[in-house]
């Protein structure tokens, strides 16, 4: 019987799908150094770099989490749906029945798939040749095929760039337009939305984005300035000015995005203290991976001492078939989302503290709400540290 699943589990390897060819000159950051070793040095710290199994604990604990409660699905199978944007150069894309009953019995050891999941090709997350070795976005297809099912790949050796006029003696380079004119095409491979498995859209970015002066690249990356792309030197000896963008990626888990990123103004009702958060960005806050948080808080005091504290939370809670709170990725329904609109306000109202001459009025955000940090056990002091957008002061 063994003889027979071993046959079976060859067939299988045998039968991955190679998703970027991408030779072993071109497949790590470390080779791109030899040029652009400024470049790499900023994505390295950003969490491109990070959105790995191994090193992300969100994502880890994510897909953990959704093969402990989803028995229909195996550890492997679930890393290797999320690879089409965490991982888009892993070499098997899916996996079927036959080898849920294989990972099952345990004898999934030398598969394709695990093999895949364990190449260090993919240890990178989303490296520089997973950008820049993108030939063509096909918008044409359902909203719901993001991420390696979206694209298609150049050949190994070609790289894509914002340039027209860009020569390397190292690969050949291609210019499009989503490096370009249009760079929100490419961010929306993967940051477009996101499915549960319950099929319930839980985040839906690009339909809430809001297309104006702003583009996702002039926060997340950088405003276009004069620099160096390519340390290599011309005939004169000299390298190449440009105009270029940073690599970091910067997002919400990086605190200085936060300051003054939404514009708070205060005032006492009837009905209580209001507050209204005004956005001057062109997608939702709180937006992103469904768990994100904005903090109201309402600091109450009677001279300099404190005597109450009152707080609201802008974020989403999910139900699972059952009724029960759940993460964003098993959800059946979002029972309740609340943030600040796109280019838009929203006002929140706090009880009043009756004996209070004053209030100190503070805005934070938290990359996870407090029902799925415990959810997932989350360890991280990143997940809960709250990162300050505004204070306000105010007599009562």
């Amino acid at each position: 019987m063994r003889s027979i699943w071993l046959v079976v589990i060859a067939f299988l390897s045998l039968h991955a799908a190679e998703v970027v060819q991408v030779g072993e000159k071109y497949k790590s950051s470390g080779k791109c150094k030899a040029c652009h070793s400024h470049i790499v040095k900023q994505w390295e710290s950003s969490w491109h770099a990070k959105s790995h199994y191994e090193i992300d604990e969100y994502f880890q604990k994510t897909i953990d989490y959704v093969a402990r409660k989803n028995n229909r699905k195996s550890l492997n199978t679930i890393k290797i749906e999320c690879a089409v944007c965490h991982n888009p150069r892993i070499s098997v894309t899916s996996t079927n029945a036959d080898y849920e009953a294989i990972a099952a019995l345990e004898l999934d050891k030398n598969t394709a798939a695990t093999k895949a999941l364990e190449s260090d090709t993919i240890s990178e997350g989303i490296n520089c040749v997973v950008c820049h070795n993108i030939d063509q976005i096909h918008d044409n297809l359902p909203e719901d095929k993001r991420g390696m099912n979206r694209v298609s790949w150049m050949k190994s050796g070609v790289m894509s760039g914002p340039y027209t006029d860009a020569i390397s003696p190292y690969h050949k380079t291609e210019q499009r337009p989503f490096m370009d004119s249009n760079p929100n095409q490419l961010c929306f491979v993967c940051h477009a939305n996101d499915t549960s498995e319950e099929g319930h859209r839980f985040t839906d970015m690009q339909s809430e984005f809001k297309s104006g002066t702003k583009q996702c690249v002039d926060c997340h990356m950088s405003p276009r300035k004069e620099g160096i792309a390519a340390t290599l030197r011309d005939a004169n000896g000299k390298a190449h000015k440009r105009l270029i963008r940073e690599h970091g990626f910067v997002g919400g888990h990086v605190e200085n995005m936060w300051k003054g990123a939404l514009k708070i103004s205060a005032r006492k009702s009837a009905q209580g203290l209001e507050v209204t958060l005004n956005n001057p960005q062109p997608h939702a806050l709180p937006s992103g991976f469904g768990s994100r948080e904005i903090l109201v808080e309402a600091e109450y005091k009677k001279g300099s001492k404190t005597v109450k504290v009152e707080s609201l939370s802008l974020t989403s809670h999910y139900l699972s078939k059952r009724g029960k709170p759940t993460i964003p990725h098993l959800a059946d329904k979002t029972l309740e989302a609340l943030s600040v609109p796109a280019l838009g306000s929203k006002t929140v109202v706090l009880p009043i503290e009756k004996q209070a001459d004053s209030v100190v009025v503070k805005v934070s955000y938290r990359l996870v709400n407090d029902e799925v940090r415990d959810l997932l056990e989350l360890k991280n002091p990143i997940w809960s540290k709250k990162m300050a957008i505004q204070t306000l002061n105010m007599k009562l």
